[in-house]
């Protein structure tokens, strides 16, 4: 083969070569997860005599409350407003690895009673065109009239019917297991839902962490998918909040 030709031909293979990788590089970032969930509750705080298990030894173990302060009633009961470092993750879960999504757009207020759980009343309000996965044009995807359709319906809320196993006695810097039930709505359709969740009471601050699963068609989309990848239908939710005392 002529000089020419062969550098022709050489030129030719990198080019492909180049505009392959980068082509990858752009679907990976599309299609990719780009935001990791950060919890407001930290691994070591103290769990309220519950049985779990140990992260990454395969065992499981008994921790128990450790010595800390009594919260008095006069501590939690009352009115409190969810604070700007509360965040709310959903995460879909594709044929390539899960994808997660995080607004930090979230407020709302809660009216805590902690000897009568009937009368306490939570509500959080999220809007959605804050939606963000680390990528503007699937941002706009999932936020557009398809899916989440935040022009016509700019905010999703939550509203507790009931909280099921807090205590009316609370220590300082511990977690308690409770499951909190109530409405979900998007798109302006109401969904109940049930969040397997934790509670601690630390530095003057309530901090709430929560877990759901709803899916697409509950709120009348379909789930995303195409040629390239898969999605499953079902939608994970995961509150977490901190509240200040108003």
């Amino acid at each position: 083969m002529h000089k020419k030709a062969k550098l022709w031909l050489a030129t030719g293979i990198a080019a492909v070569a180049v505009i392959g990788a980068g082509a990858y590089a752009l679907a990976d970032d599309y299609l990719g997860n780009n935001v990791e969930v950060e919890g407001v509750i930290s691994n070591n705080t103290n769990a309220s005599n519950q049985t779990q298990e140990a992260s990454g030894s395969g065992t499981t173990g008994t921790l128990n409350s450790a010595a800390g302060a009594a919260v008095t009633g006069e501590q939690l009961n009352g009115e409190w407003k969810i604070a700007d470092a509360a965040k709310v993750y959903f995460s879909v879960t594709t044929s390539r690895e899960t994808v997660n999504f995080v607004n930090e757009a979230v407020s709302g207020s809660w009216s805590l009673n902690v000897d009568d759980w009937a009368q306490t009343a939570a509500t959080a309000t999220i809007e959605m065109s804050s939606t963000d996965s680390g990528n503007s044009q699937r941002d706009g995807h999932i936020t557009g009239p398809e899916f989440l359709d935040a022009a016509q319906f700019p905010q999703a809320t939550f509203t507790v019917s009931s909280f099921d196993g807090l205590p009316s006695e609370w220590t300082d810097g511990t977690a308690y297991d409770f499951k909190m039930t109530g409405a979900i709505t998007v798109r302006g359709i109401e969904k109940e839902a049930v969040f397997a969740s934790k509670a601690v009471y630390q530095n003057g601050q309530l901090l709430v962490s929560g877990t759901t699963t709803v899916t697409f068609a509950d709120f009348g989309m379909k789930n995303p998918h195409n040629v390239v990848m898969e999605t499953e239908n079902e939608v994970g939710v995961q509150l977490e909040l901190v509240l200040d005392k108003a």
